[in-house]
């Protein structure tokens, strides 16, 4: 029996002043999906991240958790370093780049002995972390991937541009490999490339 696909899309944090949080979200760069305020105050504003499938909403008479509770917020990235200094750039106040030196260290609120300073030996995936918090106090959590778990990802798809030209210079430096190791050019390098991708965007076994 197949299974109803669910889409997990939004996710509603709590704010105290939604011009406030929209104007954050807005010198972040993110997407003004909707701002829609009707007669009996209830206010919906939806923004989306770059290159996200995911969007966040808050507004008024939205939720009755309380504004800046919503912690742990997942932002996932390719180059932990780089997607602070972006944030940065657009004053965004987050922390310098760490790794939790315990279990659950990301999680703790703000800088304790259980992070360590800087990312992750060898940039292990998964392991790098930067935080930042929005006006009301959310907290929004960078973690740095480069290569998913096997069987975490079916499909591989690329948040942008910048995104897929990185895939390509990896399975061409891979291809260059497996050219070198056989000692003749691959006539078929095309099926090879998107095997590549493929798998290693997935998680499955590298072609070799």
């Amino acid at each position: 029996m197949s299974s109803t696909d669910l889409k997990f899309e939004a996710v509603v944090i709590p704010v105290a002043d939604a011009d406030r949080a929209k104007s954050f979200y807005t010198d972040l760069g993110w997407r003004l999906d909707a701002d829609f305020a009707f007669d009996n105050g209830f206010r919906v504003v939806q923004f989306t991240p770059p290159g996200s499938p995911a969007s966040v909403q808050f507004g008024t008479n939205i939720t009755t958790a309380a504004p800046g509770t919503a912690q742990g917020l997942y932002l996932i990235v390719t180059d932990v370093q780089q997607a602070r200094s972006e944030l940065l750039a657009r004053g965004a106040k987050v922390s310098e780049v760490f790794h939790p030196a315990a279990p659950g260290a990301q999680f703790e609120a703000g800088d304790s002995g259980a992070r360590a300073a800087g990312p992750a030996e060898d940039r292990a995936s998964y392991s790098s972390f930067a935080t930042f918090d929005d006006p009301d106090g959310n907290i929004w959590l960078l973690q740095e991937i480069t290569e998913r778990l096997p069987g975490r990802v079916e499909d591989a798809t690329y948040t942008g541009v910048d995104d897929l030209e990185a895939a390509l210079r990896r399975a061409a430096a891979a291809h260059g490999e497996h050219e070198a190791r056989t000692g003749e050019a691959d006539e078929n390098w095309p099926a090879w490339y998107a095997a590549y991708m493929h798998a290693e965007r997935t998680g499955t076994e590298l072609p070799q």
